[in-house]
């Protein structure tokens, strides 16, 4: 058997508890279901204070350097951003002003979002998918936006949620030699 694939995953919130990480939890257990992943999750909230202090990259503790290391290493890149007046957060942009120029070319990666309704969603293809084109990312073309009528109590309830999810870890697993998706399923 191949080594198993290495995911990082990045929850862009900074609260705590976070619908953000629960859902990037969730997919990367999906994603765990279809792909021999070694998985590493980052969360902002985690490293917020030193990269909101750090005008370079010179600046950080090893601590974060370390993180950013992590993403700039990844086979597959899950990034969750939460929504801010219909962004996502200047914290969660800065993380990646600080990551390497040429460190994502070709990276495979798995966009997604929490907002408060599903007037956010577009927030996947006007801001996330732009950002990663800069550092000429594989963006994947299933994206999973999840708005707070989809939680009760940070889980996860909606079953179209959990479908999504689904099918974004089942679109990815071809990438990296894993079962493709039978679409007349899912569809």
């Amino acid at each position: 058997m191949s080594r198993p694939i290495n995911v990082v995953a990045v929850s862009g919130g900074v609260f705590r508890p976070s619908r953000t990480l629960v859902l990037t939890q969730a997919i990367l257990a999906e994603l765990g279901r279809h792909l021999p992943i070694h998985s590493h999750l980052i969360e902002l909230g985690d490293i917020a204070r030193p990269v909101g202090g750090a005008l370079s990259r010179q600046e950080l503790p090893e601590t974060v350097e370390h993180e950013l290391r992590a993403i700039e290493k990844a086979d597959l890149l899950v990034v969750a951003a939460p929504v801010y007046r219909g962004s996502y957060p200047g914290q969660f942009k800065h993380l990646f002003d600080l990551i390497d120029l040429n460190a994502l070319v070709d990276t495979p990666v798995l966009l997604a979002a929490t907002g408060g309704s599903d007037r956010h969603a577009l927030v996947l293809d006007h801001q996330l998918r732009p950002l990663f084109s800069f550092f000429q990312a594989l963006t994947l073309p299933i994206g999973v936006y999840a708005s707070e009528a989809d939680f009760q109590n940070y889980q996860i309830t909606s079953e179209t949620l959990k479908a999504r999810i689904a099918l974004a870890a089942e679109r990815a697993a071809p990438l990296f030699g894993g079962a493709p998706a039978d679409l007349r399923k899912i569809a």
